[in-house]
């Protein structure tokens, strides 16, 4: 009976699995480009650390960000260190058009685990609408954010086309020793 059992609910994990699994379309990637010497990138300030401080976004941040802006506990949040730590370190604002909107991309990391544990911010026009990207070691995270409307569906493939824009002119994230 255990055995019957067991095999029963193996079989219906293997079908509940098989119709949540969904293939993605080739390239389906939104176009994306970099706005290189664009004014527009330091509207929040020069650097990671003046960005997250603007007083702009100082309280978006952690409403993007919700339960994962601070470290985790055992009732809340799912990013250990908290999604503010991926701020410690981070590189220059930059520009980067994304499906037609321009948005100014601020990159960061955990100062102590800069290859592993990363943030794109994506802050779209007038600071209305926020999207993110948080690398957790092997967990990617998603963020998105809007004032007064609906927060973009498409999110992921929005920052992931963005972060393809940036990486096309080399590693857009913080070093371990810069």
């Amino acid at each position: 009976m255990r055995r019957l059992l067991l095999h029963g609910c193996l079989c219906g994990l293997t079908i509940l699995s098989a119709a949540c699994t969904t293939a993605s379309a080739p390239d389906s990637s939104p176009p994306a480009q970099m706005l290189l010497g664009s004014v527009g990138a330091a509207a929040y300030g020069g650097t990671t650390s003046e960005v997250i401080q603007n007083p702009e976004l100082r309280e978006k941040l952690p409403a993007l960000f919700g339960a994962d802006w601070t470290p985790a506990s055992p009732a809340r949040g799912q990013v250990a260190e908290g999604a503010a730590a991926f701020f410690e370190k981070g590189g220059p604002p930059q520009m980067v058009r994304v499906a037609g909107a321009d948005y100014v991309a601020v990159t960061g990391c955990v100062a102590s685990a800069c290859r592993t544990r990363r943030v794109l911010l994506l802050i779209g026009e007038n600071g209305s609408h926020l999207l993110a990207r948080l690398d957790a070691g092997a967990v990617t995270h998603y963020y998105t954010y809007r004032v007064g409307g609906t927060p973009l569906a498409t999110a992921p493939a929005v920052v992931d086309a963005a972060l393809g824009a940036l990486r096309s002119a080399g590693d857009p994230y913080p070093s371990a020793g810069s």
